[in-house]
This record gives structure tokens, C-alpha cells and sequence, in this order.
């Protein structure tokens, strides 16, 4: 019962603020890809719509709150209707959660525990990220309460802790494997990743994995200039006066890296990131309750401009694979994250062919 592609693509024009149009759009498609952040403010009733009227939806948002917040009123109502409610699956957080799931099928045993670390390379244009981003980034940082207040409504399970506990590395590090400083990453990785995790042990009985993110931000100059930037960030965002002037002058507070126009083609195509994990855990037949872990393993994804080419490619595939792979899915609808969704089925394998890699990099022996 697949639709069939029509020759010609035809162009449907909805508006957020008009439920009619949504609904529209929503009846004549089985998928939507909902690219409308800051999701905050936007993003909602495209995920109504799409329930409303039993269609599946994607997003790229890297927005906990917005998340989270979508799986607390419509996970139930998506699962009666059987559709699919899956956000983060662009640069947040396909790379991050379907990379730890990588991680753990390639140890030969138990993995328990892993740490990604983030390198953005940039060409000689230098590299720049629309103002949407930098949006939600001050309004997200701007409402941790509300987080907080949302998690404690939807009544997590905890998340017990297997293996070896990881240690939670400080605001700023040394990074002996890369030669330079590393903080933590401030996205929705972490969260995102928790989900999985939490859902894998859960719903599947798998065992949980331990994670923390960081990115890799170069020399002791870097430090510096950063440590500026976001004592001023932090202050800012406290204040809706403050919170108006990062939003009206975001290439001046952020040093250029976040503007009004978005990079240009030269910068994308000369940018690229690397995500790298150090995964550990035990052997095959260890039992991770008792002793220390005695394996370790290196995998790596790497891709083009992450905000750009990367996450339209994770976009797209997590589209497919939701369309081709549906026996693979999770039995019933619901609202998810990408690694609960689609860790069953080929979306590595698609995204390995289509430029954003997986690979594993070593296993040192027991």
C-alpha cells in the first residue's frame, strides 16, 4: 500500500499559525519533515497536525525542552493513531545517539560506557551558523526551569548505572588524545542519548549505556575568548533586555560565528566535523556489576558542514528508513527519539553511503 512518487513534485504552501493548512498537508502524505525552529515557537502544531490526522513526522530540533515536551502530550495519542513522532534527527542528534549505538554493537561484550568528542574542521572562508540556531540556543538556556519543572511532570525512570561510573569531566580540560582543550557540549545529545538509552532498557531489556559529550575547542587562546563570551551569554540570557540584544546582534555576540544571513557555499563546503568515541565495558562473559572494565573501543562518524549538508542527510535517510525499514520499527507508535526508533534498522548503512561514516577506529585487546 506505498504511494507511488508522482513524476512532479508539487509545492504545498501551509503556515504554521493556520491549522486548516497543516491539517491539509498533513492528510496528503504519510511522512513530513518539519524544519520549522526555533521549534519553541514553531514547531508544535506541525506535530499536532500530524497526529491529528495519522501521519508521521521528523524533526532536526536540538531543543530538550521542545522534545521532551512533544513526548509528554502526544506520545499516547501517536501511539493510538500508530504514527511516528521522532525529533533530533539532524546534526542533534543522529551523529551522537546513533553513534553510541554503533559503539556498543561493534565491542565484542558489554559496553557500559562512552565519551564522544566533537571537532568542527573549517576551510579557509572560516565557518558561520544561522541565527535560528543561536535563537533557540538563548531561549533554551533562558528557560532551564521550565526544563526541569517538564521532567519532573513526565516522572523519568531513573536510569541504573551498569559498569564502572563514569566521571564527569570539568567546564574545562586538557584533552591528552586530541592536544587540546575540551568542554562539555552544550546541545541535546546528552538528553537525547539518555532517552535511547533509557527506552533500549526499558522497553528491550537492553543494558544501559553511560554517556557524556564534549567538543574540542583548540589552544589556551581559544579558552580564553570562550570563557568571555559565555560569562557574557550567561548574563545576558537571565534578562528579557538582554535576551533581545543577543537576538538582534548575533554576529557582534558571537564573535561572527552565528549571523542573520548563514554561511555562504564556499564555508559549507569547506567545513566538516569529526565525532569520536571512547567506549568501555566487558569482555563477553564479565559480569559489568563486579570489577573494573576490561575492554575499550574507538569508533568515529564524520561528515560534511554539520548544520548544512550533514543534517539534511540525516535528515533524509531517517525519512527512508522510516518508510522502508517500518518492520523494523518500534512495535507501536509513539513519540521517540532517533536511536529508540531506528536502532533496528539500516540507517547507519544508508548514511555510510550517503557521506556521513561510521567507522571504528581501534579496539585495543582485553
Amino acid at each position: 500500500g506505498k504511494a507511488a512518487l508522482g513524476a512532479e513534485v508539487g509545492v504545498l504552501l501551509c503556515d504554521v499559525g493556520d491549522a486548516a493548512s497543516l491539517a491539509a498537508v498533513a492528510r496528503q502524505t504519510r511522512l513530513v519533515l518539519s524544519c520549522v525552529g526555533p521549534y519553541r515557537f514553531f514547531g508544535e502544531p506541525v506535530v499536532e497536525a500530524c497526529v491529528e490526522n495519522g501521519t508521521s513526522c521528523i524533526d532536526i530540533s536540538g531543543e530538550p525542552q521542545f522534545l521532551e515536551g512533544m513526548y509528554l502530550k502526544y506520545n499516547e495519542k501517536a501511539a493510538e493513531k500508530g504514527v511516528y513522532v521522532i525529533g533530533s534527527c539532524g546534526f542533534d542528534s543522529i551523529p551522537a545517539d546513533m553513534g553510541v549505538l554503533y559503539t556498543r554493537d561493534k565491542l565484542k561484550g558489554t559496553l557500559t560506557a562512552v565519551e564522544s568528542f566533537l571537532s568542527v574542521k573549517s576551510g579557509p572562508e572560516g565557518s558561520c551558523v544561522h541565527d535560528g540556531t543561536w535563537k533557540s540556543a538563548v531561549y533554551g538556556l533562558a528557560d532551564q526551569d521550565n526544563l526541569r519543572k517538564l521532567r519532573k511532570k513526565i516522572g523519568y525512570a531513573p536510569v541504573p548505572v551498569v559498569g564502572a561510573k563514569l566521571k564527569r569531566r570539568g567546564l574545562v580540560f586538557y584533552n591528552q588524545e586530541f592536544k587540546e582543550y575540551s568542554i562539555p557540549f552544550m546541545g541535546s545529545d546528552g538528553s537525547v542519548v539518555k532517552r535511547t538509552q533509557r527506552y533500549l532498557h526499558t522497553e528491550l531489556q537492553e543494558t544501559p549505556v553511560q554517556y557524556g559529550a564534549y567538543v574540542n575547542i583548540g589552544g589556551l587562546g581559544s579558552v580564553i575568548k570562550l570563557m568571555f563570551a559565555g560569562i557574557l551569554f550567561l548574563l545576558l540570557v537571565k534578562f528579557s533586555f538582554g535576551r533581545k540584544l543577543l537576538t538582534k546582534y548575533p554576529e557582534f555576540f558571537s564573535a561572527g560565528r552565528f549571523t542573520k544571513k548563514g554561511p555562504t557555499q564556499k564555508q559549507m563546503d569547506g567545513t566538516s566535523f569529526t565525532m569520536t568515541f571512547f567506549g568501555e565495558g566487558y569482555s563477553e562473559g564479565q559480569d559489568p556489576q563486579n570489577g573494573k572494565p576490561n575492554v575499550k573501543i574507538c569508533t568515529e562518524v564524520k561528515g560534511p558542514d554539520p548544520g548544512y549538508i550533514a543534517t539534511p542527510i540525516a535528515m533524509v535517510q531517517a525519512a527512508v528508513s522510516l518508510l522502508e525499514d517500518s518492520a523494523c520499527l518500534p512495535k507501536q507508535g509513539g513519540v521517540y527519539s532517533p536511536g529508540a526508533a531506528f536502532s533496528k534498522t539500516k540507517l547507519i548503512d544508508r548514511l555510510n553511503k550517503h557521506g556521513v561514516e561510521f567507522s571504528v577506529i581501534s579496539k585495543p585487546e582485553v
